[in-house]
């Protein structure tokens, strides 16, 4: 059975859009990533083999292949590793709901399951808007920072489990976004500060004493 998730392979500041592919089949049990992936990108197998496995799924004795496409654009770093997650138990059926194809998946997972923050999130997700997505699903550490792009649902999970139950829609994982209109408003607010006080050094003394009397 094939599955396809969308992720995102960024080089330099520029992104590129990745359709992570997985083929589950039966057969001698293998496991193949192909698609220029890096020595990280090849660790994954362990890593997403053993979250899968203490997240609760059993992945049986099947042949799977991941090819992360375009082949000709080299992909690097630990990102992967939830598309891949993903895709495994969308053949599995694990994952049964078909509307999530168009939701952008980021982010390294833990033997346990849970999902690391990343280096990148945000011009990914900024690359990502470009490129004409509307979701993303992210660790939850990273979501505050992706979560100044407008016009985007930033979604963070904790853990592959979590992103499962979303998947199939059992859970809701509410979009975090970032109020404009209250960090303008903080930037406005005047910080007084001693360093900006040049001399009266005598003054400034009696005030430290005077609020250290207040305490």
């Amino acid at each position: 059975m094939l599955s396809i998730t969308k992720s995102m392979a960024l080089h330099g500041l520029e992104g590129f859009l990745i359709d992570v592919q997985v083929d589950i089949s039966s057969g001698m049990p293998s496991w193949d990533i192909v698609g220029l992936p890096d020595v990280s990108v090849k660790e994954a197998k362990e890593r997403v083999r053993t979250a899968i496995k203490n997240s609760g799924y059993e992945l049986f004795s099947r042949k799977i292949v991941v090819n992360l496409a375009p082949a000709n654009i080299k992909k690097e770093g630990s990102i992967f590793d939830l598309p891949i997650a993903v895709g495994i138990l969308k053949g599995l059926e694990a994952i049964t709901q078909t509307k999530n194809e168009d939701i952008l998946m980021i982010g390294e997972l833990s033997l346990n399951g849970s999902l690391n923050p990343i280096n990148g999130a945000l011009p990914i997700c900024i690359e990502a808007k470009k490129q004409g997505i509307k979701k993303i699903i992210l660790p939850k550490q990273n979501e505050k920072e992706a979560s100044i792009i407008d016009g985007m649902e930033i979604l963070g999970a904790n853990d592959l489990n979590e992103v499962v139950k979303y998947l199939n829609g059992n859970i809701k994982i509410e979009n975090l976004s970032t109020n404009w209109e209250d960090c303008l408003k903080l930037g406005k607010e005047k910080i007084l500060d001693f360093a900006d006080v040049k001399g009266q050094e005598s003054v400034k003394r009696a005030v430290e004493i005077a609020a250290a009397g207040r305490t």
